[in-house]
């Protein structure tokens, strides 16, 4: 693991514990819809965490794209399907999301090795 993908998922781990110890109701209540809402159902969580990509790029949120490619690739997502899931953000997004798409498959790389 780089010490990039270390980093940030030791922060993000970090952070959201602090954010939890914070006993607010209304952030445990979303963060376990999150949580519940990417679980196996009538879609596999796969696909979900797919969608959660592609909203993710659309919306420009760097962090939430690491995320999603790092639950895509535990779920074994393939580059293949990976550039199909890149083609439907852009087309959904424009071209404004080109940038994330060449952060998102840098971010990728560092996940494969």
């Amino acid at each position: 693991m780089s010490d990039r993908l270390k980093e940030y998922n030791a922060y993000r781990e970090k952070m959201n514990e602090k954010i939890l110890e914070g006993n607010n109701k209304v952030l445990k209540r979303f963060f376990n819809l999150d949580t519940n809402t990417y679980l196996d159902g009538a879609l596999d969580a796969s696909v979900k965490e797919m969608l959660g990509l592609v909203a993710s790029m659309v919306l420009r949120c760097d962090d939430c794209i690491r995320y999603h490619l790092q639950k895509c690739h535990e779920h074994g997502l393939s580059k293949e399907q990976l550039f199909e899931v890149f083609s439907v953000a852009n087309i959904v997004g424009g071209s404004i999301v080109i940038p994330h798409t060449r952060r998102a498959l840098e971010f990728w790389e560092e996940l494969d090795k």
